[in-house]
């Protein structure tokens, strides 16, 4: 009976240890980033004002796939220039092509409502932050294409980064060897059903990068670095006792604009109507503590 008991004693002992543990273990709360695509939002300007179709040209607003970013950050106010505020992520970038660019071999993209990015609470700067930046670099969406009358469906991949190294990638049935640098603006096309694929490249400081407070914080030329502002401010105060998920609900509220040569709103690419903007019109955070 006494052996017994020493064993139990013994056991007793040797577990204290990680009960404890488990007992004090507290799970970290995370600063969670989301995407949101919406048709309804505005459409906006490089200047964040309301915007609308130029003369001469057309728009449609795409059905979003996936989406991918090269930096995030949150600004405390409208005077925090670019890279002065808290950075929350910064993708990887490659000398491959020559010129430094986003390497998009690991860049990480997502679809609507999937995380992007998951941050310990603790990692981040505590203060009051009224504006979200987001510099998107990749963009893949369906729009519809006519050709000889006929409306078809089509799968477009539009880099919008300031500059992307490719080596190669699909859309549908295609694949497009790059091994290089694109500029801002390329962009690679496949119809959803039949064996045709096409790229190009839209006009340089052609794509839309609205930035509300761009008298007081501007973004470099050739940037895809889009500006929003919450509501209400996002506070941190590192006493936290839920995750913070920050949705970034993106306007695409006709964001792919092209020259029209026959005015039927009807993008036809087989009679020379060429792509001139893909920028997202808008950036609007918010955030449930």
């Amino acid at each position: 009976m006494k052996k017994s008991y020493f064993i139990l004693l013994l056991l007793l002992t040797i577990a204290a240890p990680f009960f404890s543990c488990s007992e004090d273990k507290v799970d970290e709360h995370m600063l969670i980033i989301k995407f949101q695509f919406d048709p309804n939002q505005a459409r906006l300007n490089n200047f964040g004002q309301p915007s609308t179709i130029a003369p001469g040209n057309a728009a449609q607003s795409p059905i979003f796939n996936t989406i991918s970013a090269h930096y995030l950050e949150m600004a405390p106010n409208a005077n925090t220039l670019l890279g002065a505020g808290t950075i929350l992520y910064h993708a990887p970038e490659t000398t491959m092509g020559g010129a430094v660019a986003i390497d998009f071999s690991k860049s990480k993209i997502v679809s609507q409502g999937e995380t992007f990015i998951k941050i310990p609470l603790s990692q981040v700067t505590a203060g009051s932050y009224e504006w979200m930046r987001v510099s998107l670099s990749y963009q893949n969406y369906q729009i519809n294409v006519r050709n000889a009358g006929v409306d078809y469906a089509g799968t477009l991949a539009s880099f919008v980064g300031f500059k992307t190294y490719i080596t190669s990638f699909d859309i549908e049935n295609a694949t497009f060897p790059i091994n290089g640098n694109k500029a801002q603006g390329y962009w690679a096309f496949a119809l959803n059903d039949y064996p045709y694929s096409t790229s190009g490249q839209a006009p340089a400081g052609a794509t839309t990068v609205p930035n509300p407070i761009a008298s007081t914080s501007p973004i470099p030329s050739g940037s895809c670095v889009v500006t929003g502002r919450f509501a209400n401010n996002l506070v941190i105060d590192g006493a936290e006792t839920n995750d913070v998920v920050v949705t970034l609900s993106l306007s695409i509220n006709n964001s792919f604009e092209w020259q029209e040569i026959t005015a039927d709103g009807k993008y036809e690419p087989s009679i020379g109507e060429s792509v001139v903007d893909m920028g997202l019109r808008g950036l609007v955070p918010s955030y449930v503590k």
